[in-house]
């Protein structure tokens, strides 16, 4: 097995990695905008290697997948991928513009610089050394939109994947997981719930409809939920409690003070472990508010009542101990184990249509998604470490 994953202390990525991680910052790529401007800009850099791009576009052309095949095109290849958008700045403390990466103490700070913009850059940084040798197994490049309100981009790419002869058979996601590998994370169920209530003046509320209180009792039912799946299963602080998490993360209602609330909604997640199923919990959550909320809505106005979306579904990953891929990711990196993690990938995704994978990638997810996100250097500079073992592997 190769020796652990070491560079020295004080040890600085390339100087084409650390130009591609402030040029990928750099691009706006906020999931609520447009990723095109970086994908054509990675597109052009892959032309100029030799490399030819392929796209694939949401409905509206505004956003795109990238894929690409370094090396013979005409056999199955490993993965590396990566997502490409970001999530927003707007309300953070940053102490500097977050897409410009500012270097202090050994790390990067940027939006995007540990969940994945410099996974991404180094993949490319190094592209030049992959193709210059002989290569007897090709890399993927898979570079996706929308990971962070759902995996949404990634799945077109896979429908097309799954049909075609030649695909990726082992996938590497680089989420931040500070090169551990990583083989299975929860999945997780998202909803909208849309509450109709009814206008009144606030001084005549008893002839209204409140719909941020209805929305409010079925929040509070939720955190119940969360409160007893966590007492009835071992109190662990680890990073993946044995259990379904339950969590509510926006709220949205009402206009006025003075005014009954008509709508409200809220969304909420279900995290699950791969052997879990999460449908018992939704449709006692959806009973409770049918049962005990609802009626008394209706005794003021039938038209109230509460309608339920789903806003994604992400697979569980669960490859197993003894997969090619994983075995592959541990002689890479020189692990004795592996981990589980409770935030969800595209992986599950990739397993769930053939492609085994696995998460392994630089910086660390307890920055990811902060105000003053950064990277550590020395992060960087082993995932290039680990990238070039696994051109050894792919060498002829």
């Amino acid at each position: 097995m190769a020796h652990a994953l070491t560079v020295e202390s004080g040890r600085r990525p390339g100087a084409s990695t650390l130009d591609l991680v402030r040029r990928l910052i750099a691009f706006d790529t906020v999931s609520e905008r447009s990723n095109l401007a970086l994908i054509e800009f990675v597109a052009g850099y892959l032309d100029d290697l030799g490399v030819e791009s392929e796209l694939v576009y949401d409905e509206g052309h505004g956003k795109a997948n990238l894929y690409a095949t370094l090396g013979p095109a005409d056999r199955s290849g490993i993965a590396l991928s990566g997502h490409t958008d970001v999530v927003p700045v707007e309300g953070q403390p940053w102490d500097s513009d977050p897409f410009e990466v500012r270097e202090h103490d050994g790390r990067l700070y940027g939006r995007g610089t540990s969940d994945m913009k410099s996974f991404i850059a180094v993949c490319l940084a190094l592209a030049p050394e992959f193709l210059a040798r002989r290569i007897a197994i090709p890399l993927h490049m898979v570079f996706s939109y929308d990971e962070e309100v759902g995996c949404l981009g990634v799945r077109g790419l896979i429908d097309i994947l799954r049909d075609r002869e030649v695909k990726p058979r082992a996938v590497f996601v680089g989420e931040p997981t500070e090169m551990q590998v990583v083989r299975a994370h929860k999945g997780k169920l998202s909803y909208r719930v849309h509450v109709r209530g009814l206008e009144a003046h606030s001084g005549m509320a008893h002839l209204g409809v409140n719909a941020v209180e209805a929305a409010a009792e079925a929040i509070a039912f939720l955190k119940g939920m969360a409160r007893q799946n966590r007492d009835q299963g071992p109190f662990d602080e680890a990073l993946v409690p044995p259990y379904t998490t339950v969590h509510t993360g926006l709220v949205n209602g009402g206009t006025q003070l003075n005014i009954v609330p008509r709508d409200c909604h809220f969304d909420f997640e279900f995290r699950q472990l791969p052997d879990e199923d999460p449908d018992p919990m939704f449709e006692r959550f959806r009973s409770h508010v049918r049962e005990r909320i609802e009626p008394e809505m209706h005794r003021v106005d039938a038209a109230t009542g509460f309608r339920y979306e789903l806003l994604s579904a992400i697979p569980a990953l669960n490859v197993d101990e003894d997969s090619e891929v994983v075995q592959l990711a541990k002689s890479l990196t020189g692990a004795n184990a592996t981990g589980k993690v409770s935030f969800g990938t595209e992986g599950g995704l990739f397993q769930e249509s053939g492609m085994p994978a696995v998460i392994c990638g630089p910086g660390s997810i307890a920055v990811a998604h902060k105000a003053n996100e950064y990277i550590e250097l020395e992060q960087i500079a082993l995932c290039e470490v680990w990238l070039r073992r696994l051109f050894e592997h792919c060498w002829a």
